[in-house]
């Protein structure tokens, strides 16, 4: 199953990539208890975790919803042709993104709205594509959707200095003032209506203006967290962050804000990189939380 229904919202899930990220659980998350992942092990692997040679594997994907007769992608990847020069893994790829796009019925042109739940290397990619020499939208009637707080923090021309060093180099100028200067983004802060079931708010700490996204149709209730979540180890030690966090506190507090929400409102958490069946029910378990079920999306069975 690639699709599943919430309300009067349908959800399918496109990928671009599967498999290995090239880090080990330890450079991944340095904050992990070593035995969550030796706990963890039978469960973990193989869809979040080789553990022969103890590396994560991770799905870059997006989400495509379905909501009051709009078209809507919540996260980009990180497209074809692109220089990252510092995130090799992601450097140069040619998938077949847009065709898995096509096969769940959507073609660039019919999509709405993009939302870029924040900023970072393997979230915008696909907001642009080469047409020729030149980085154009690759949805040329939709609108972006992107945090302002984010937009700031990764426009080159601030200075600022991430966490993420030069990992995220490149990608403002090729995946994100491209489509600013055709005039398709909105910049939000703090809170955005899409529709009377669909909310983006802020939700800081993994980068300055990462967001989350609530869904609430009927009786349904779902969260998509973005980089909130690159683990569900991230579920039962939810104080544990990845590296690539800009500020570690923030991510704590936000991980355990959304994650209490979702656990007392029977909601699915919908991050942006589980492998799997990748998003998850969650239930409070004294001061952590534990996985209560799984989403019925099929398990990707092949990496690449």
């Amino acid at each position: 199953m690639e699709q599943i229904t919430l309300g009067n919202v349908t959800i399918d899930r496109v990928r671009e990539y599967y498999g290995t990220v090239d880090m080990t659980t330890d450079a991944f998350f340095p904050e992990t208890p070593k035995e969550a992942w030796n706990d963890g092990a039978s469960w973990l692997d193989p869809h979040f975790l080789d553990s022969g040679t103890n590396t994560v594997n991770s799905a870059i994907q997006t989400w495509l919803l379905r909501s009051e007769g709009r078209t809507i992608l919540v996260d980009t990847g990180v497209g074809n042709h692109k220089e990252r020069p510092y995130s090799p893994v992601w450097s140069r790829l040619e998938t077949d993104f847009l065709a898995n796009l096509a096969r769940a019925g959507v073609e660039p042109e019919d999509v709405d709205i993009v939302i870029n739940t924040h900023l970072h290397v393997d979230h915008v990619g696909w907001n642009t594509y080469l047409d020729g020499r030149n980085w154009v939208p690759t949805f040329p009637n939709a609108t972006y959707l992107m945090p302002k707080d984010d937009f700031d923090f990764w426009n080159p021309e601030n200075g600022h200095e991430p966490n993420l060093g030069r990992g995220n180099q490149n990608v403002f100028e090729d995946s994100v003032a491209p489509v600013h200067r055709a005039g398709l983004t909105l910049l939000w802060e703090n809170s955005h209506r899409i529709d009377a079931g669909l909310r983006l708010d802020a939700a800081p700490g993994h980068t300055p203006g990462s967001s989350v996204l609530t869904l609430t149709s009927g009786t349904d209730r779902a969260v998509f967290v973005g980089d909130m979540l690159h683990s569900p180890v991230q579920i039962l030690e939810p104080d544990s962050n990845s590296c690539f966090c800009e500020d570690p506190a923030g991510a704590r507090a936000t991980r355990r804000k959304v994650l209490g929400w979702a656990a007392d409102n029977n909601a699915l958490v919908i991050p942006a990189h589980l492998g799997g069946h990748g998003a998850a029910e969650v239930s409070r378990a004294g001061d952590k939380f534990a996985v209560k079920g799984w989403a019925p999306f099929a398990p990707y069975t092949e990496q690449g």
